[in-house]
């Protein structure tokens, strides 16, 4: 990854059910990454993706693209 500390959140929408996400976006402008973990492992392994195709995921996700219903 990169020796800068990623900044880990997560969503305000999260209901605190313990399925959860965290990313630190702080490093896509400098980097063009979004390291992506879970929640219930704070010490576990990130994914690290590219910020454009984390952007799209989230674009997609606010105009329902992956609703099933």
């Amino acid at each position: 990854m990169t020796t800068e500390t990623p900044h880990w959140y997560t969503s305000s929408y999260s209901g605190n059910g313990g399925q959860c996400v965290e990313v630190a976006t702080n490093l896509a402008a400098p980097h063009g990454i979004v390291p992506i973990r879970d929640s219930k492992n704070a010490t576990g392994p990130a994914l690290t993706v590219p910020a454009t195709a984390f952007t799209t995921f989230v674009t997609g996700v606010r105009t329902g693209d992956f609703d099933t219903a």
